[in-house]
């Protein structure tokens, strides 16, 4: 009997010839360090894998986002194998990569300390430098349950059966239903002795030497496959690149980002807070707070009225049945506040605005003449999120929606798209934001997407088209779009490279049809009108917070609370800052004389703590000369300044929204 003694495979899109029995790592000639893993076929491969006649094999390299997850992966397996280690009577929960980190849950008696942390690290450590070697074994259900007997998170996921292998319910550590149930091993460099075990789909490094820096970073509780109905188990959350540098880049970033969080800038410069005696993600704005809030919206509605959008104005309460006509009441209830009965019917605080505006499209008939309808609201509505998600400004369950719905032709469709994205840009760019891609959400198999999918499928091509014009990245994000159509999300770049998602604009086929919404065309028929909805900022609550993070608390001067601040050196100087004042209040500037009894160095370093654009100085030659002295927020200062001049200059600064 014969034997094959060579494959042939795919290897850089070209053909070649390896030894019968050849691995990935083999074929990939791959050094185990820069190049990690193998992708076969289209699916992620230990570089140990053995290859088939015909197989495609591309390398996949540490740095690059596959070889990433993976090297995270492995560090997590690490981090469990060290916490067992130190903590026999551990349970193990899940263990997945995550963006710029990994984390495994445990169930352990007590929550973990900052000294247990150090000790898993140093635990960590000594295993990275054993060198443990990864090696994956297929496994039964029955021989995975008699290996892990001791583990119940784990028997629970062989239990969620699909086909006979596990699926971990939040995307976890385990093949996904159908396919090959496997086990890790974490074997002795030297003889080969198991050190540790988990079930685990891979794939991970060759070696526990090849993770080349890691750090833990905190832990915290969280609930078994995400139910609050299900034990809270203690999480550690750790960090894991490809070099130091990259580490330390890293960490040098979340530095950076600590020191802008919103909500220590919204406590230290007086904007906003979140009172106990209100509840959880319900802000109240601060005197300051509400001046950045109402500029931001007085200069996007003045953009609006420009781009010939109309205002409404809805309730904050509903009856339930107009959420069941929308469809929400079946596919987002679980994101509502539950309801209060009034009247013998139950009412519902609104999630969305967009039932309350299609009934004002339908309160009379409609014209193709006054199409396209924009219609626009800055709507309160309120969301149930969980407590733990809830975060400051930017995840809250009380916000206002700049919330726009376009009422148009097919035929008009694809302009409007294309005109909408582009102001949706503009005025982002206003604000100072200008690094941006696109995200394109669309329906998968889900259950949850209503419609025919021919209207999907147009719909869809139309936001294509429209994201293609842009001339931005488009970026795919398959089964991501709500359960009534397509949507395009604007990711932006904030001015320490952190991406958040802002407008979204969606194109929906299935509300107009819902709430029977007709215009009459030109031929004298029966229309159904597309329904575009767009949110700009996301949220005023939201955005406040991200732009608050973007700037580091120092608001452009047309943003900031204060837009200037007098300080005379002593109290002879006060009547002559008094006439600056009225000067730039008369022009509209935002000004406040310091006039305590603070040393005038006390009272520059206040204006700099509150981040003050602009602070006019006054002394004796000051008064003399009819001037001030002219100090910027950066510290730079010029002297001697006439009151005109100093008047003009941040006037045209604010008009002309500059960022300094």
């Amino acid at each position: 009997m014969s034997t094959v003694s060579e494959l042939r495979i795919t290897l850089d899109g070209s053909e070649r010839a390896v030894p019968a029995g050849a691995t990935a790592g083999e074929a990939l000639g791959a050094d185990g360090r820069t190049v990690i893993a193998a992708r076969v076929n289209g699916e992620l491969r230990d570089l140990t894998a053995p290859l088939r006649d015909g197989d495609a094999v591309e390398p996949v390299e540490i740095g690059s986002a596959d070889g990433r997850a993976i090297m995270r992966h492995s560090a997590a397996h690490v981090m469990a194998q060290a916490v067992q280690e130190l903590f026999p009577d551990a349970r193990l929960g899940i263990g997945p990569p995550v963006e710029n980190g990994f984390y495994y849950d445990f169930d352990v008696a007590e929550p973990f300390t900052p000294d247990d942390l150090k000790r898993v690290e140093k635990r960590m450590r000594e295993i990275v430098k054993q060198g443990q070697r990864f090696s994956r074994r297929p496994v039964t259900d029955e021989e995975a349950r008699a290996e892990l007997a001791a583990e119940p998170y784990k028997l629970e996921l062989i239990g969620l059966k699909g086909g006979g292998a596990a699926d971990a319910a939040d995307g976890a550590d385990v093949e996904v239903g159908g396919g090959e149930l496997t086990i890790y091993d974490n074997l002795d460099a030297k003889t080969g002795d198991l050190r540790w075990k988990d079930l685990c789909r891979g794939p991970h490094l060759p070696t526990t030497r090849v993770i080349p820096a890691f750090k833990l970073m905190r832990t915290g509780g969280a609930y078994w496959r995400g139910s609050e109905k299900n034990p809270q188990l203690q999480r550690i959350y750790g960090t894991a690149w490809e070099s130091r540098e990259k580490q330390d880049e890293y960490l040098r970033l979340l530095e950076e980002a600590e020191k802008r969080d919103h909500r220590r800038l919204g406590a230290e410069l007086d904007l906003f807070s979140f009172p106990n005696e209100i509840g959880s993600g319900l802000a109240v704005f601060h005197p300051k707070g509400g001046v950045v809030r109402r500029v931001m919206e007085d200069y996007s509605r003045r953009r609006h009225e420009d781009a010939g959008y109309e205002f409404v104005n809805t309730p904050h309460i509903t009856k339930g049945n107009l959420f069941e006509i929308s469809g929400h009441l079946g596919w987002y209830k679980d994101d509502m506040f539950p309801p209060m009965e009034v009247d013998g019917g139950d009412y519902y605080l609104k999630p969305m605005n967009c039932p309350m505006h299609n009934l004002i499209f339908r309160a009379r008939g409609r014209s193709y003449r006054e199409l396209p309808l924009r219609l626009f609201e800055f709507g309160s509505v309120y969301r149930f999120e969980k407590s733990g998600v809830v975060h400051g400004l930017t995840r809250v369950r009380g916000m206002t929606q700049d919330d726009a719905h376009i009422y148009c032709t097919r035929e008009q469709m694809i302009d409007e798209l294309k005109s909408l994205l582009t102001f949706v840009l503009d005025l982002l760019r206003d604000y100072g934001l200008n690094e941006f891609y696109l995200e394109l959400s669309t329906r998968d198999d889900s259950e949850k997407f209503i419609g025919a999918e021919e209207d999907w499928a147009e719909a869809t091509a139309a936001l294509q088209e429209a994201a293609d014009a842009s001339g931005l990245d488009l970026v795919a994000d398959p089964g991501g779009a709500a359960f009534y159509g397509p949507k395009i999300s604007v990711q932006a770049k904030d001015a320490i490279g952190r991406t958040w998602q802002l407008s979204t604009i969606q194109v929906d086929f299935n509300q107009p049809k819902r709430f029977e919404l007709e215009y009459q065309a030109a031929d004298g028929t029966r229309k159904q009108p597309v329904m575009i909805h767009r949110a700009l900022f996301g949220s005023i609550e939201r955005f406040f917070g991200v732009l608050l993070e973007h700037y580091a608390g120092a608001m452009p001067p047309w943003l900031a609370p204060v837009q200037a601040v007098g300080i005379p050196i002593g109290d002879a100087h006060v009547p002559h800052l008094e006439r600056v004042a009225e000067r730039l209040r008369e022009r509209g500037i935002r000004f406040e004389l310091d006039s305590s009894s603070d040393r005038m160095q006390k009272k520059i370093r206040n204006a700099q703590k509150q981040k003050v654009p602009y602070m006019l100085l006054a002394g004796d030659e000051d008064v003399a000369k009819d001037a001030v002295s002219f100090r910027y927020r950066s510290g730079e200062q010029k002297n001697g300044v006439p009151i005109d001049d100093a008047v003009e200059e941040i006037v045209k600064a604010v008009e002309a929204r500059v960022q300094i």
